[in-house]
């Protein structure tokens, strides 16, 4: 290691978003926040003349963003609807409506008015317990900074401008900014902040560019010129590394080309294990767009489709229709393979409508999902004749999410006879068998699962929130999310008690959040007599790899030594050790590193 300070090594850790290895030369961005320098109230006079500069703002940002769509490179043709959401985002009455109002109102300028808007629905989506939608905030912010650059005049490097090879270094992307990327030139990106699920995030999968993000202080730490490696399977990043760093990563990254060459030859192939045993593997989505992906990547169908999207990007409840339309398309591009459409999964909060409902301590806790559903009965039908409507389309099973119990299982079926009922009566067709199941998501789901499983066709694993709510953990505050253990014991209990109730009682049981997609859960996920894994689309090969190295005799073997452990430590410490010795060439390594 050189003795130099300015070029002393640097480690660093973030969120690995995008695998691959990259070494090059950082070439920092600035995407700061646009700085609102001036507060003030407005004449009478000067009010009409102010909305009329937010709104041309509005138009200019509408242009620009159009224009970015058209242009956008064909490797994320199929992920436009990012900047679709952005331009809804741009028209909708929560921002847009909004902020004119204030204008009006309080008769302060543009810069300010957007500002309250913004900072009202952040507090808005702060509520959200579901970790996808929560981190839709950082859209919202993307748009409402690209308006306030238009009302301020400031301008900021393109990125399709630059002309040598480099590691782009900023506080975070946009999705427009990644459209704008030209990959013969960049090699990934670094950012401060970010989320594993963000639209920036998906669009460096989408342009196969290696990305970390939620490093924090990357761009205080990193100068113009630095040399850096990133490795995007595992977030690491060293700045200035010395020769044996160099070296180890250079041989990392031809490892990484052989992997990715065996992925592409396998992804179709069927996750079976070496004793011929058949797991089920689909994805998790949220935009009809992402339908694609699933395909390409070797999904079997949707195991969990968000339908939170529709609610979210306007003030007012979308119509059957719209839920329709869009529940239809799903089911008949992924037939014959399933789409499992959960309901809402949000709280009346979250609705800036008539509701009269009181704001909440702690929502997470609150009225959300299937109890507001219950309390909301007009909304829950429209949304199920939706989805009833839309299962005469193709093969389409319903989900309920935050079953704390049997009887909201028996009041929930109650309200789906209600609207079978119905559409019966007005001759609309819809599956009379459809199948119907919940999410066990809370420990007294789990508790009562051999109960329930007499009442429902399947159960989901919503290992997120499961672990969340076992454990007392918040796994978005920094403070404590390195205690988020889907290895700890208590948790593995907990889903052989489902595992075992679902097959007493023969109905199947998957299981979807990040354990699905976990290389490392894998064996044990098997063991414990999972069904089916429901996951981020493009984990799907890997975990479909991984499967049809093991068999389910090792799998069952490997959980009896797992599930006498004491500890997540103990846990993690024997899988490492089994899957370095079971498939050492894989890039499953890069997992046993983070």
């Amino acid at each position: 290691m050189t003795d130099n300070p300015v070029l002393a090594e640097k480690s660093l850790k973030g969120i690995a978003v995008s695998p691959g290895i990259i070494i090059g030369k950082a070439h920092l961005v600035d995407r700061s926040r646009v700085k609102i320098l001036y507060q003030y109230l407005i004449n009478d006079d000067h009010i009409n003349k102010e909305v009329e500069r937010f709104r041309e703002a509005l138009d200019a940002t509408e242009q620009q963003l159009t224009t970015l769509k058209d242009r956008m490179p064909e490797q994320v043709q199929e992920h436009a609807f990012i900047l679709d959401s952005h331009l809804m985002i741009l028209k909708d009455s929560m921002l847009n409506d909004s902020t004119v109002q204030r204008i009006l109102k309080e008769k302060i300028n543009a810069e300010w008015a957007l500002k309250k808007s913004f900072e009202e629905i952040r507090n808005i989506f702060a509520q959200i317990d579901d970790e996808y939608i929560s981190n839709r905030i950082g859209d919202v912010e993307n748009v409402t900074e690209r308006i306030l650059r238009n009302l301020s005049g400031e301008t900021q490097e393109s990125l399709g401008a630059i002309k040598e090879r480099v590691i782009i270094v900023a506080h975070d992307l946009s999705p427009a900014d990644t459209t704008e990327l030209n990959i013969a030139r960049v090699m990934g990106f670094i950012t401060d902040v970010g989320g594993p699920t963000s639209h920036t995030a998906i669009m460096s999968q989408a342009l196969e560019i290696p990305a970390v993000v939620g490093l924090e202080t990357v761009t205080d730490l990193v100068k113009d010129g630095d040399l850096l490696i990133i490795d995007g399977s595992t977030g690491d990043v060293i700045i200035n590394p010395d020769d044996s760093a160099i070296i180890h990563y250079q041989e990392k990254q031809i490892e990484h080309e052989a992997y990715k060459s065996s992925i592409a030859r396998t992804s179709h192939l069927p996750a079976l294990t070496l004793d011929g045993h058949k797991i089920s593997i689909k994805a998790n989505m949220e935009f009809l767009e992402e339908v694609a992906a699933v395909r390409d990547l070797g999904g079997e169908g949707i195991g969990l489709y968000r339908t939170e999207f529709l609610y979210l990007r306007s003030k007012g409840l979308p119509g059957e229709e719209e839920l329709f339309e869009d529940y239809r398309e799903v089911a008949e591009i992924i037939f014959p393979g399933p789409v499992t459409i959960r309901s809402l999964d949000l709280g009346g909060d979250k609705f800036a409508s008539a509701l009269d409902i009181a704001p909440e301590m702690n929502p997470a806790l609150g009225l959300r999902a299937i109890r507001f559903c219950l309390k909301e009965p007009e909304i829950f039908k429209s949304q199920l004749r939706a989805i009833l409507r839309a299962s005469a389309y193709g093969n389409v099973r319903l989900m309920f999410p935050m079953i704390s119990g049997l009887q909201e299982v028996l009041d929930t079926k109650e309200i789906v006879g209600q609207v079978m009922g119905e559409l019966e009566r007005e001759k609309i067709e819809y599956d009379p068998n459809i199948k119907m199941g919940i999410m066990i998501e809370i420990p007294s789901a789990v508790t009562m699962a051999d109960v329930l499983a007499r009442h429902v066709d399947f159960f989901s694993i919503g290992t997120n929130d499961l672990i969340q709510y076992a454990l007392g953990i918040d796994r978005i505050n920094e403070h404590v999310a390195y205690m988020y253990q889907p290895f700890h014991p208590a948790i593995l209990r907990m889903i052989q008690t489902v595992v075992n109730a679902a097959r007493d009682a023969g109905i199947g049981v998957s299981l979807c959040g990040q354990m699905a997609g976990d290389p490392l859960c894998v064996p044990t996920l098997l063991g414990l007599g999972i069904d089916e894994l429901s996951m981020n689309a493009r984990a799907m090969p890997l975990i479909k790899m991984i499967i049809r190295a093991l068999s389910m005799e090792e799998a069952r073997a490997d959980f009896e030594n797992v599930i006498r452990l004491n500890t997540a430590k103990e846990v993690r410490a024997y899988l490492s050790k089994r899957m370095e010795t079971l498939i050492p060439e894989l890039e499953v390594k890069s997992y046993l590193d983070a």
